[in-house]
């Protein structure tokens, strides 16, 4: 047709307006807010053609109604500051089936300032990280837009609703306990702020060696060792600790540790944890922030499995490229 749109209107099915917009070369438009599933709407436009007078044309149309709607839930969320270790987690609830995992990806857009190349991995059907190679850099702001609303994401689920998010990565706040030397050092954007003697997990339960990521804080924490497995009557213990930082699920956190602080420096005595006396626990605790890192060594356990917690940095780079799809 030779003629182009010079104006366009949409009401919804209660007949109010929707905001839309015609393009600048009159060939399109588009509504300019997201549409309701199973919803319907009146569209009018107004066509000028190469002479003659102006035609109204006037149609109705249906929007999708899914059966299956999943929501995105997100860590970390918009306005966090965030350490250097924090992957980018996304997690679609068990409501609807699954995603196709190509199509989730493509829904989910993340750009960072300066730019990093980074890449999804799977973790299981619903819970999909991204993280760049390295530790992300001090400072850089990260703009996530997880735009599923509307969005066929394959398997017969759609998407419930967009997010946003505004992340900002602090200061580079990087711990490193050695389980021969039974110290700890805490490094802050590449100087070494203290060293402090540590006690890390005996040789019946000894921590994971590997790369960590800070998730949770409590200023006083039950420790129960039945919640993996030893029973107080078998040798295990409760007891509440202070200044208690998780960095794994599978139980292992910094934390105060008064009765073990004459084999702090010298022995590993704990059940996994990093133990140390109540000053380095207290100053410790103060200064880390979700995402921030701890790297163990020389532990004499196992290595940290890439699904605990944020184990995210165990998986070395090629194959978290490919995906795990």
């Amino acid at each position: 047709m030779d003629g182009r749109i010079t104006a366009a209107e949409l009401v919804n099915q209660d007949g109010k307006p929707v905001a839309n917009t015609v393009a600048p070369d009159g060939a399109s438009w588009s509504a300019s807010e997201p549409l309701g599933y199973g919803k319907t709407y009146t569209a009018k436009l107004t066509l000028q053609g190469a002479a003659g007078a102006p035609v109204v044309q006037e149609s109705t149309f249906s929007t999708v109604d899914p059966e299956n709607q999943t929501y995105v839930s997100m860590n970390p969320l918009d306005g966090e500051t965030v350490g250097v270790g924090q992957p980018l987690a996304f997690y679609f609830s068990e409501n609807a089936p699954a995603p196709d995992k190509a199509k989730a990806e493509e829904a989910i857009r993340i750009q960072t300032e300066p730019a990093v190349e980074g890449a999804f991995y799977w973790f299981d059907d619903r819970e999909v990280h991204w993280r760049p190679q390295e530790y992300w850099k001090p400072g850089t702001k990260i703009t996530i837009n997880a735009d599923v609303y509307g969005k066929d994401l394959g398997n017969g689920s759609w998407g419930e609703k967009s997010r946003n998010a505004t992340i900002t990565i602090g200061d580079a706040v990087v711990l490193r306990a050695d389980g021969s030397s039974h110290t700890m050092s805490v490094e802050v954007n590449g100087a070494t702020r203290r060293t402090m003697p540590v006690s890390l997990g005996k040789p019946a339960w000894p921590s994971n060696n590997g790369v960590h990521v800070v998730t949770e804080h409590h200023a006083t924490k039950i420790m129960d060792s039945s919640s993996y497995g030893l029973d107080v009557d078998d040798g295990g213990y409760r007891t509440e600790v202070k200044w208690a930082v998780r960095i794994s699920n599978g139980g292992e956190f910094l934390h105060a540790a008064p009765w073990s602080v004459a084999q702090q420096g010298s022995s590993n005595v704990s059940h996994g944890c990093i133990n140390m006396s109540d000053a380095n626990a207290k100053w410790v605790y103060d200064l880390l922030k979700k995402g921030d890192v701890v790297e163990i060594t020389n532990s004499g356990g196992p290595n940290l499995r890439s699904w605990d917690g944020f184990g995210d940095w165990q998986v070395p780079w090629a194959e978290w490229t490919a995906g795990n799809r």
